[in-house]
């Protein structure tokens, strides 16, 4: 099965399993306060439906459009602009009878449950998984700068060690990049001096220049032999696969990055290499630099960093967790996830910093799913899905639940409730918001795929 197919399976199993708990989060409490739910589908059924059923009063069924999924609630105004039930008179079991206190708790269901549910599978990981990572104390000699330019952009040089954005101290050093997209400042510590360098305003910008060179930071690695190409200069020079580079003419290295630069000064010229092999045994290699300062061989990438911990180049750490503790650690995990996502919408609604380029629709969730089947990383992916569906859902955009949870909350502040006619005209305006925001997202996945 090839990993596009993948990707795309598990993005509609995401998808699926995250529209159907979210309706139920609307079904539930308005069956619960005795209001008729006439329609309750996945996808979006224009026209017709690929499986429908009629159980009691609720027609069940899955539509055609992968654009989400609704519950249709006599008596309420939504996206299916039903207008000619609203001339009637109000019913007992519809929505528009219910108090403002029960519409507003149904209108809040999905969105509670997308958060709910993303910190119950938070959890679940917790306790399943545990929590793996590397501290970035344990980065002894500070981190990699693999793309220089970008490097350059926010002030940060390979060796250095990354204490802190925007005053955070950063833990993980798989929270870094997050870090330094959502932050203002970061705080480094460069040949035992702490200095503190501004990020651009436009940094997010230039990462989303070149998507492949984002993660522009990597663990500074040891230069091991990866491959050695039949074409190379040094070829039969005695290197081995697997050989580690510990000393270039009179100079010793642990680490890749130090070669680059020492072997300029040998450029054309022959100079002994001291290596230690796969065993551990150490021994001399004689090599030819070439006059563009390479070894002709290719440099071995660790396939994961506990590679590196063996090594003794990093720790890596696993925190375990008894059911009981995964349970303030998912709660803390979703919180952490949402803030995260808050200030990145923040950027985003800045022109100033070029964020919105990053904007993405189906094609760019699809591809935050692995293209290997991998649990963990499916639920994780689905977990911070879910936070996004939230949030979004919640914002004041007429057409979306936050719309009418803002029209409720007028209502009890005010004791007026606005007009149906107004509701009506509301919800249009909001659904030509929707569809402009979702040709942006999608427009700009275009743009990328043609243009990059």
């Amino acid at each position: 099965m090839s990993p596009i197919v993948i990707q795309v399976i598990q993005f509609f199993l995401s998808l699926s399993l995250l529209i159907v708990l979210h309706e139920l989060g609307h079904f539930i409490p308005a069956k619960i306060f005795k209001t008729r739910v006439e329609k309750f589908y996945l996808f979006f059924d224009v026209k017709f439906s690929l499986f429908k059923k009629k159980i009691g009063e609720t027609v069940y069924g899955i539509g055609w459009l992968p654009l989400g999924g609704y519950v249709k609630i006599a008596g309420m105004i939504d996206e299916s602009m039903d207008t000619e039930a609203m001339k009637e008179e109000p019913k007992p079991w519809e929505f528009r009878s219910k108090p403002a206190w029960q519409r507003l708790i149904i209108m809040l269901g999905g969105v509670t449950v997308n958060f709910v549910l993303a910190v119950i599978i938070y959890i679940g990981m917790a306790y399943k998984y545990g929590d793996q990572y590397i501290p970035m104390e344990s980065l002894k000699d500070g981190i990699w700068v693999i793309e220089d330019a970008i490097g350059e952009k926010a002030g940060i040089r390979t060796g250095d060690k990354i204490l802190s954005v925007d005053g955070n101290k950063v833990e993980k050093f798989s929270n870094v990049y997050i870090e330094l997209i959502n932050g203002n400042t970061v705080t480094l510590e460069r040949d035992g001096q702490i200095i503190e360098k501004e990020l651009p305003v436009d940094f997010i910008a230039t990462l989303l220049e070149d998507e492949e060179k984002v993660r522009f930071l990597y663990p500074r690695v040891p230069f091991i032999v990866g491959a050695i190409p039949d074409e190379s200069h040094n070829k039969e020079s005695g290197l081995e696969v697997q050989d580690r580079i510990v000393k270039i003419g009179n100079d010793d290295i642990a680490y890749f990055d130090q070669a680059r630069q020492l072997l300029k000064q040998y450029s054309n010229q022959k100079i002994d290499l001291e290596v230690i092999d796969k065993n551990g045994n150490a021994r001399k290699v004689a090599v030819q630099i070439s006059d563009s300062a390479t070894v002709g061989v290719l440099p071995g990438m660790p396939k994961s960093f506990l590679d590196l911990a063996e090594l003794g180049v990093l720790e890596s750490k696993t925190t375990e967790y008894s059911f009981g503790e995964a349970i303030p650690a998912g709660i803390d995990k979703g919180v952490e996830t949402l803030s995260s996502y808050v200030k990145q919408l923040k950027k985003i609604f800045n022109p100033s910093t070029g964020a919105y380029k990053g904007v993405g629709g189906f094609a760019a969730i699809g591809k935050l799913f692995p293209d290997t089947w991998n649990w963990p990383a499916f639920w994780s992916t689905t977990a911070l899905i879910s936070i996004i569906l939230a949030f979004m859902n919640i914002l004041p955009i007429p057409a979306l639940d936050g719309g009418h949870v803002m029209f409720l909350l007028y209502e009890m502040v005010s004791g007026k409730k606005p007009s149906d006619k107004f509701l009506e005209y509301a919800q249009m305006v909001g659904f030509f918001i929707l569809i402009a925001l979702l040709l942006f997202a999608n427009g700009n996945d275009l743009y990328k795929a043609v243009f990059k």
